[in-house]
């Protein structure tokens, strides 16, 4: 194996410890979110320091290959993709970060009313950008830009939940002056995971220009294989 097959497979590793990592953490401040558990929350939020960590290692090493293996084609396109990606999974990470803080901010023993969670369907919202990061990265660990191509249509339905999330924040406000603070941080947690969703397709993009050298930015989410 030459040397730059070499590095580029501990890159590979490397993004896929990270990716491994923001999706527990997604899963994790959403959990917190939804009973209210604060310890996980903080637990969620003593992790970030690793993912920033990771984002740090992975900038490093591919601004190394570029700069002593002058990569060509293929191995050029994963390493520009992986750079970008390295940033959204940064993203990805935040958000979830501020998931949890908004978890841990939440009066003791009143975790948020369950029926402004099945109203907004926040919990729906959760589940789909798990399987969007789920989708993205067995794209990327099986190489197969088919896969990518699916997380454009999943992202619609969290753009439909945040558009009418608003609605029904406002209306359980007015009903319920008292959890107006609550309401307002729902709005914001669920405005956070909207750009969840967006930085997900970002991430889909990245792997079909990685896989079929189609650049994908500013096409909107129209079928990349139309």
């Amino acid at each position: 194996m030459k040397v730059i097959d070499q590095e580029i497979a501990s890159l590979k590793n490397s993004v896929s410890e990270m990716w491994s990592l923001v999706r527990q953490q997604l899963f994790n401040a959403g959990e917190a979110m939804l009973s209210g558990d604060k310890e996980l929350a903080y637990k969620v939020i003593s992790r970030e320091r690793r993912v920033n960590a990771f984002e740090l290692k992975i900038d490093s090493d591919c601004e190394d290959i570029i700069a002593l293996y002058a990569p060509v084609a293929i191995d050029l396109r994963f390493v520009l993709a992986m750079y970008k990606i390295n940033t959204n999974l940064e993203r990805l990470g935040d958000f979830a970060e501020s998931i949890a803080r908004f978890a841990g901010n939440l009066p003791d023993g009143e975790p948020v009313d369950p029926d402004l969670i099945k109203e907004t369907r926040v919990q729906v919202m959760l589940q789909e950008l798990l399987e969007m990061l789920a989708l993205a990265q067995e794209a990327f660990e099986k190489e197969d830009s088919e896969i990518a191509s699916r997380i454009f249509l999943k992202d619609n339905l969290v753009d439909e939940i945040n558009v009418a999330s608003s609605k029904i924040i406002a209306n359980y406000i007015e009903s319920h002056p008292g959890s107006a603070l609550i309401g307002l941080y729902m709005s914001g947690v669920i405005r956070k995971m909207e750009r969840f969703g967006d930085h997900c397709t970002n991430i889909a993009e990245e792997l079909i220009f990685y896989l079929d050298a189609k650049v994908m930015k500013h096409m909107g989410k129209a079928d990349p294989k139309a």
